[in-house]
């Protein structure tokens, strides 16, 4: 076997394994940078969540939090999402999406928006930041196992090429001679 081979072989298990934990050190440094950030916005679950009381620090419990959040706005709004609901108020204080019927804001002599759509607004942007908590915790978790993987793909391949580093030319020549070769059937 070619020395480029033998010895790609041995700088493609050292690059796999540096990969490896290079991957394993971002991994856990992610996870953990996730849920210090959370533990640091001392968010407590609701009596009514599925965390009661607890503190929101890890990806699934954001996630649990979240949830909640979407309950407790949809009861805030009669069950209506942001785009369901009206975009002003008419002079009776109802929900109208007809400009011409709203209520005029005597400030600005804009139609007067419907202060209900702004709990959807808030709703979303704290939600998305919880979720996207959740999806950094499961990304740091999937790259610590890819680390893992990697590393010991490299350092199997390691061995691997090792074993071959080792064998002698001769031996290697030796073994070639002795495996017996089939003999052609002679036909009379």
């Amino acid at each position: 076997m070619s020395k480029f081979f033998k010895y790609g072989g041995l700088l493609a298990s050292l690059v796999l394994i540096a990969f490896g934990i290079g991957s394993i050190y971002t991994g856990i440094d992610g996870r953990d940078r996730v849920q210090s950030d959370l533990a640091r916005e001392q968010i407590v679950g609701t009596p009514d969540s599925t965390i009661p009381n607890q503190l929101v620090d890890t990806g699934s419990e954001a996630q649990a939090f979240a949830k909640v959040m979407r309950k407790h706005t949809l009861e805030a709004t009669g069950g209506k999402t942001y785009a369901q609901m009206p975009r002003y108020l008419d002079k009776a204080g109802k929900g109208t999406n007809d400009e011409k019927a709203a209520a005029v804001d005597p400030k600005s002599g804009a139609p007067v928006a419907n202060p209900a759509r702004n709990i959807w607004v808030t709703e979303t942007a704290l939600s998305t930041a919880l979720n996207t908590a959740y999806f950094a915790e499961g990304v740091a978790t999937f790259a610590i196992v890819m680390g893992i993987a990697m590393l010991l793909s490299g350092i199997g391949f390691l061995i691997l090429t090792l074993r071959v580093l080792r064998e002698p030319a001769g031996e290697t020549e030796a073994a070639k001679a002795a495996t017996p070769r089939p003999q052609a059937a002679v036909t009379a």
